[in-house]
């Protein structure tokens, strides 16, 4: 058995998975959050609509959403009136969109991430390809490998259908492969886009302007592995710990439901209090082993589902203003992504270091989580340590 054993050491890595690059892409087209409720109601043929409007406009203002990104824009949707109806049958003309504009955004933010890293594609031994936009067989992650020029060998893991929790999905599966692959580098894609979702509004389904309020278009992708090259590779944040739980009594608080007239979403209004209700225990258990339980100490990178989740997560631990800052600065600028955010709003945090010279929060501290929320409702926690940025 000691060469069995010997193979099993050989595989392993020595020290923790580590990000060693992000990358971010987003669709040229910008739409602005006060002028979207007439561009919308235009759009979707539902002007006359008034009352409906009206709720509308108060749900976009209270967002705290500045712009967001969108590759449908005012032609296609012409081209494509199917889309712009609140039922009508359209998945076919949505997945012919989404089968090539998701692998294609998803390039953009991998080549950023890949340029960044500065090692040669050679080197990606594993890839995850996140997605709630669209399926198809072989999926988005076989697009990507010829798209990047990935190796033919590239071990793969498509995820569809996951929404907005998976940002922590791709990192604890990530953080497994590189832990128990040695000299393994996994380019994780998170590529999201609204196509599937968009569609007009109707007075039975107000939950729906919910969504058409917040979501948004974006790829992120990183770079992990574990026991760095210091002559090649810079780690940004050791992934430490990586968990997933289904909160009680949550069950139909998210749904979403693949039909002939794309992907509807349901949403609660419990979803905000269920999560704050819950989210200590997730920290608690997640930060135990490390000796961590000051919530003011560690910086956060917490999915922006919303500004009610914001509010009530920073309510419920007591947290200061700046701890979601980053947060809530994504969801304005972006909206909601779904499973790219998370990866924003790392970004945003590194953005912040380079300006202060600080740590790769941009606040100085050496622990964080991200944490993911989504249909379930399901939370996902990953223990992140940051790297310090050496001082002149």
């Amino acid at each position: 058995m000691g060469g069995v054993e010997a193979f099993r050491k050989a595989q392993r890595a020595e020290g923790p998975a580590e990000i060693l690059a992000v990358g971010t892409a987003v669709p040229p087209n910008i739409v602005l959050q006060a002028d979207y409720p007439d561009l919308y109601f235009r759009l979707t043929n539902s002007e006359e609509k008034t009352q409906l409007k009206h709720k509308f406009r108060r749900i976009c203002e209270s967002s705290k959403i500045r712009k967001r990104h969108m590759f449908l824009t005012e032609e296609i949707l012409k081209k494509n009136p199917c889309i712009t109806a609140y039922r009508a049958t359209s998945l076919d003309v949505r997945q012919e969109m989404m089968v090539e504009e998701v692998p294609k955004l998803g390039r953009e933010a991998a080549g950023r991430a890949i340029k960044e890293w500065g090692r040669p594609v050679s080197s990606i031994s594993h890839l995850i390809f996140c997605t709630t936009s669209g399926v198809d067989m072989p999926g988005a992650d076989y697009q990507l490998i010829k798209l990047l020029g990935l190796r033919r060998s590239v071990n793969r893991f498509m995820l569809y259908h996951q929404g907005c929790f998976s940002g922590g999905t791709v990192l604890r599966l990530a953080k497994d492969i590189a832990e128990n692959n040695a000299g393994s580098r996994v380019l994780v894609v998170c590529s999201e886009l609204t196509v599937m979702t968009f569609r007009g509004p109707a007075e039975t389904h107000l939950d729906s302007l919910v969504g058409q309020a917040l979501f948004g278009d974006g790829a992120a992708s990183i770079i992990v592995g574990a026991d760095p090259d210091p002559a090649h590779e810079r780690p940004l944040f050791s992934i430490l710990s990586a968990s997933q739980v289904l909160l009680p009594n949550s069950e139909g608080a998210i749904e979403g439901h693949l039909t002939e007239s794309g992907l509807t979403f349901h949403l609660l209004k419990k979803v905000p209090g269920i999560i704050s209700m819950n989210i200590e225990r997730s920290l608690d258990e997640a930060f135990g082993p490390f000796g961590v339980s000051d919530w003011n100490s560690i910086f956060w990178a917490a999915h922006p589902g919303g500004p009610a989740i914001l509010d009530m997560v920073e309510k419920k631990l007591g947290l200061k203003p700046e701890k979601l800052s980053a947060s809530r600065r994504v969801l304005a600028e972006y909206g909601n992504m779904s499973s790219a955010c998370v990866f924003f709003i790392l970004d945003e945090m590194r953005r912040r270091s380079a300006e202060q010279g600080k740590s790769t929060t941009g606040e100085g501290e050496e622990w964080g989580v991200l944490f993911g929320f989504g249909p379930g409702l399901t939370v996902e926690t990953v223990v992140l340590r940051s790297t310090l940025v050496p001082q002149a």
